[in-house]
């Protein structure tokens, strides 16, 4: 590709995405002792403290080296990464500014997604925690169903959280044009649901699922029961 016919914002991204690569280059990484001995020094000694942050936001690359060594690396990671985007627009703040509200967790404590994720360059992970998902009309079709643990399961892998609702699924014994003949109901599908969330569980960190249903729905207490009694479901709500 001749750099001269280029524009100007596809240049201003190869510079950034060579500036990234020579960054990864740099990097060094640490043992875990090392960074267990630093960031317990951070939490004045709160070793648990020390542990959720090393296996849960600090950066590391998919073979678990660790580039960070407490929780102020991280901070100057995030104002880093946010201070590059606030640039493209008007009177943008600073990288320093940015830290000092990150710094120390004193005054902005951001979400689990964005602490691991934002500034990440070695892996793709959600900059949120949660989502909503779902159809935007009724549709309790296989396909349909399938959609939705598909869109569950793109969303877990990256660290987010799913809620969905299953009022739209017929009922158990409603008619169906198939040789099934009636529909076995919502709490099939509540365990279809519930094994993807286990699957996608990585590196001993659980995926979190939030199922919902009104209480109208007439399978309303089989859900209730499938919740109370199997506990097979991360999460189950019925709303009126």
């Amino acid at each position: 590709m001749d750099l001269n016919e280029i524009t100007t914002e596809q240049k201003t991204n190869l510079e950034e995405k060579k500036e990234v690569e020579n960054k990864e280059n740099e990097m060094k990484h640490f043992s875990f002792e090392k960074a267990f001995e630093k960031s317990k020094e951070y939490f004045k000694g709160d070793e648990l403290a020390a542990r959720v942050w090393i296996n849960k936001y600090a950066l590391k690359d998919s073979y678990g080296k660790l580039y960070e060594l407490t929780p102020d690396d991280m901070h100057h990671r995030l104002a880093k990464e946010i201070a590059r985007i606030e640039k493209k627009y008007p009177n943008p703040m600073s990288e320093s500014e940015i830290y000092n509200l990150l710094k120390e967790f004193k005054y902005i404590v951001p979400q689990g997604g964005p602490m691991s994720g934002i500034g990440n360059i070695y892996q793709i992970a959600s900059l949120s925690n949660c989502f909503v998902i779902g159809h935007g009309g009724p549709s309790d079709s296989y396909g349909g169903i399938m959609k939705i643990d598909q869109e569950q399961v793109q969303l877990m892998k990256r660290r987010g959280g799913v809620g969905h609702d299953l009022s739209h699924i017929r009922p158990k014994g409603s008619p169906v044009l198939n040789s099934a003949l009636t529909s076995t109901g919502v709490v099939p599908f509540m365990e279809r649901y519930s094994n993807s969330t286990r699957e996608v569980a990585q590196d001993g960190r659980r995926g979190a699922l939030m199922l919902s249903i009104s209480i109208k729905h007439p399978d309303a207490e089989d859900f209730i029961d499938a919740k109370m009694l199997q506990g097979k479901v991360t999460g189950a709500n019925v709303f009126r």
